[in-house]
């Protein structure tokens, strides 16, 4: 069955001292893909400057504002609607053949993932950890037990981590958020020789799920005739119906849902909110 989401983002910032201006870039569009189909969305704020379309390097869209006037405080907010339709995932890694293995190591099929299996600050294992691959079963299934292998290792709890925590100290302290989990699983996947990306997105938290108050993080992993499959090591899920993906990147670095600069000093404040409400659509 199809779902029919409505999501509402809302962001406010203030500011110690006036602001003499700012540059924002909000990565926070829903984007329209094989499986979901953004069906409209609209972006406000409290300046009422004007908003700019644009996107970024991986071909996300973003909205960009520019304030030239002083303000001490601005709010954000933002709607989308959208359908996301129903996916079998299954029937997709049902393509994969015994030759996988040997395709996944490949020139042709390493030199066309090549972005997606370099390490990054965010994603090199700086360890040995006590996760293996077993080939003697497929590439989907080993990084199912790699999905549960995080859940059940490490707990999720929010401020013990920031967006520059290494994996280092994730190992250390077996606690973190979905970033933290996420920016694990590609470093072990693409360890392997599995082209792996994190990917920011909202989650639907109805069924109990754990996620961030503002956007959530899974990892997206390119299966050899399955093409890119979706893991939510947070939950130990597949990213399917629960998941509306933005955008991809190497990590976290890539694909922030803001980021920008403020003419300002003294302390900041910004707190977020976001609403998924899903809808089964009539048929």
């Amino acid at each position: 069955m199809d779902l029919d989401y409505h999501i509402r983002y809302s962001a406010t910032n203030t500011y110690e001292n006036q602001a003499a201006g700012a540059l924002w870039q909000f990565l926070i569009i829903p984007e329209s893909n094989d499986s979901q189909e953004l069906i409209s969305d609209s972006f406000t704020n409290s300046l009422k400057i004007k908003t700019e379309k644009s996107i970024n390097g991986y071909n996300f869209k973003t909205y960009r504002i520019r304030p030239t006037e002083s303000f001490e405080a601005v709010e954000f907010n933002a709607d989308f609607h959208l359908i996301k339709k129903a996916e079998n995932i299954f029937e997709k890694v049902a393509n994969a053949t015994g030759e996988e293995y040997n395709h996944l190591r490949s020139i042709g099929f390493r030199a066309e993932n090549d972005i997606f299996l370099r390490n990054t600050l965010l994603t090199t294992l700086p360890q040995e950890v006590e996760f293996k691959f077993d080939e003697s079963i497929s590439i989907f299934e080993n990084l199912q037990k790699l999905n549960a292998w995080i859940y059940e290792e490490f707990t999720f709890k929010t401020d013990v981590t920031d967006i520059d925590t290494d994996l280092n100290h994730i190992l250390e302290i077996k606690q973190g958020v979905c970033q933290d989990f996420a920016h694990l699983f590609i470093a072990i996947a693409k360890n392997f020789g599995i082209p792996s990306r994190y990917v920011s997105g909202y989650l639907h938290q109805g069924n109990g799920y754990f996620g961030d108050s503002q956007m959530h993080a899974w990892v997206e992993c390119n299966i050899p005739g399955a093409g890119w499959i979706g893991f939510d090591p947070t939950n130990n899920l597949l990213a399917v119906e629960n998941h509306i993906k933005v955008a991809h990147g190497k990590d976290y670095s890539d694909c922030p849902p803001l980021k920008g600069v403020v003419y300002s000093s003294g302390k900041n404040e910004t707190e977020y909110t976001v609403q998924v409400l899903a809808h089964q659509q009539q048929q």
